[in-house]
């Protein structure tokens, strides 16, 4: 399965426990804004992470999907 490597940018400092409720995405945390940087398998779970953004009343900056990211699954590379 291919995923592509995104960064969720929302404004202000995510606390840990705000944090963990995006597991396997790495908090790049700051003053005015944190990113959250993982991998997405599609568009579907796209959406999901950014309905928990919502959900968790996060003010969503920006999505960028980091360029020439593309990852392949060890099995489909086989």
């Amino acid at each position: 399965m291919e995923t592509t490597r995104y960064r969720i940018v929302v404004r202000g400092r995510l606390s840990g426990h705000l944090a963990s409720a995006f597991e396997g995405f790495a908090l790049e945390p700051g003053n005015e804004r944190s990113v959250l940087a993982g991998e997405i398998r599609d568009q579907a779970h796209l959406y999901g992470i950014l309905d928990r953004v919502r959900d968790l009343g996060l003010e969503l900056v920006s999505v960028e999907k980091d360029p020439g990211t593309l990852l392949v699954d060890e099995e489909t590379a086989r």
